[in-house]
């Protein structure tokens, strides 16, 4: 097999590859630039952009190892999907582990973890034709479908059963990554664990966009960590296809969503606000016949008064200054809500150090800022929570002028003219 591994963001040494191969590559979904090795046939420069995780296709194994490192992506996509604050010592596998090998060992543990106390059970409702009364008698289906012949009875139960919405998601996660061709025994082994466990719920083929969020509370909360991380798995871009005489399977995640996501919903946590409160939103269009929509990524609305406006930018910029795309895209956020302050948040390492940028004849300030996702978790989370104060004070700030309390952000700025 012809494994091929590769960073987030970096160039590859020039590599080998068949016509086959290159254009299989092309069209994986990767978002891989391929440029020719000027002067050589046959050998290319491969740069990933922001998806990272694992893909083989036929015998060509592509590795896009994300540069915060395995542990980190997981903690932050999980800490996102499920407001779980995971240890990233919980993630006991290899620094440079595959993406569905890494995930596939912490699902295992996960699970060995939540189930050292049993699985759980719980009461479903059942609908059943039986030859004999349980439950509640459907009446109207009885008539419907047997036309006065007594038997059998359309019935309808609670039954307790392990057959319930947390398991299916887990036993559902364990049979997605077990399709993938995974290169450690242990992960293997450890996803046959967990389905053996599960061998009596049902098997559930979630579309992504359709994974159910389970509700915890005292009897479940130990099984919050491994379903959460089921939804992780089921929510992501894991695929399997044949064409042909060609197979390909993969596990893939974009960056620029996880990071996003994660911003989301650190920051709504550190600042104590409800989803519909502070969120990802269409604001006022920037134009007065609505045909100019915007959405930022972040938007702190209090009742009809939006607050905040800001934008999670997970990128590879180069040189010593933030685009000027993101500057004027910011720009029009907070000409559309009418705001005097915008903020853009950077992965660190991937823009300049934070600054302000004052708009000439406007009455706006761009700010920029940074969090390093190279740290620890706790390190990460002191990011946010110093981004957080500094949105709260702004925030405040247009809710005490909006009361008439303050004077405007433009006329401070201007030196009260």
């Amino acid at each position: 097999m012809h494994k091929l591994d590769l960073k987030e963001y970096v160039r590859s040494c020039p590599v080998r590859l068949s016509v086959e191969e290159r254009d299989a590559l092309g069209g994986a979904g990767l978002s891989l630039t391929i440029e020719p090795v000027s002067g050589v046939q046959g050998e290319y420069f491969l740069t990933p952009s922001s998806t990272v995780g694992a893909v083989e296709i036929d015998d060509l194994s592509v590795l896009i190892e994300p540069k915060i490192g395995i542990k980190n992506l997981l903690w932050m996509a999980s800490f996102a999907i499920g407001q779980v604050d995971f240890r990233t010592d919980d993630f006991s596998f290899p620094e440079n582990c595959p993406l569905p090998d890494a995930l596939a060992l912490a699902l295992a543990s996960q699970a060995r973890r939540a189930f050292s106390r049993g699985l759980l059970h719980g009461y479903i409702n059942v609908e059943d034709s039986l030859y004999t009364v349980r439950g509640r008698i459907r009446f109207d289906e009885q008539m419907r479908r047997r036309f006065g012949i007594p038997l059998p009875v359309e019935v309808s139960y609670d039954e307790f059963t392990d057959d319930i919405p947390a398991n299916r998601l887990v036993k559902a996660a364990a049979e997605r990554l077990r399709h993938l061709r995974l290169r450690s025994t242990r992960a293997r082994t450890g996803l046959g664990w967990v389905a053996a466990m599960l061998d009596n719920v049902s098997l559930v083929g979630f579309p992504p966009a359709e994974v159910p969020e389970v509700t915890f509370d005292r009897l479940n909360e130990h099984y919050r960590d491994v379903v959460t991380l089921s939804r992780l798995i089921l929510q992501n871009r894991a695929f399997e296809a044949d064409r042909g005489k060609v197979r390909a399977s993969g596990f893939l995640m974009d960056m620029n969503q996880v990071f996003q996501e994660f911003v989301t919903v650190a920051i709504r946590e550190e600042l104590g606000l409800s989803y519909e409160a502070f969120r990802e939103r269409s604001i006022a269009t920037l134009d007065y016949a609505g045909k100019v929509s915007l959405r930022p990524d972040l938007v702190w609305r209090s009742g009809s008064r939006c607050l905040f406006v800001g934008d999670a930018k997970y990128k590879n910029v180069t040189g010593e200054k933030v685009p000027n795309a993101d500057i004027y895209q910011m720009l029009a956020y907070c000409t559309a809500a009418n705001l005097p302050y915008g903020l853009l948040i950077y992965a660190k390492g991937e823009e300049a150090d934070p600054a302000e940028y004052v708009i000439r004849n406007t009455s706006k300030t761009i700010e920029v800022t940074a969090i390093d996702l190279e740290g620890q978790p706790e390190d990460i989370l002191a990011d946010v929570g110093r981004i957080a104060e500094r949105i709260e004070e702004r925030a405040m700030g247009e809710r005490r002028f909006s009361a008439g309390l303050a004077t405007p952000a433009s006329a401070r700025q201007n030196g009260g003219r």
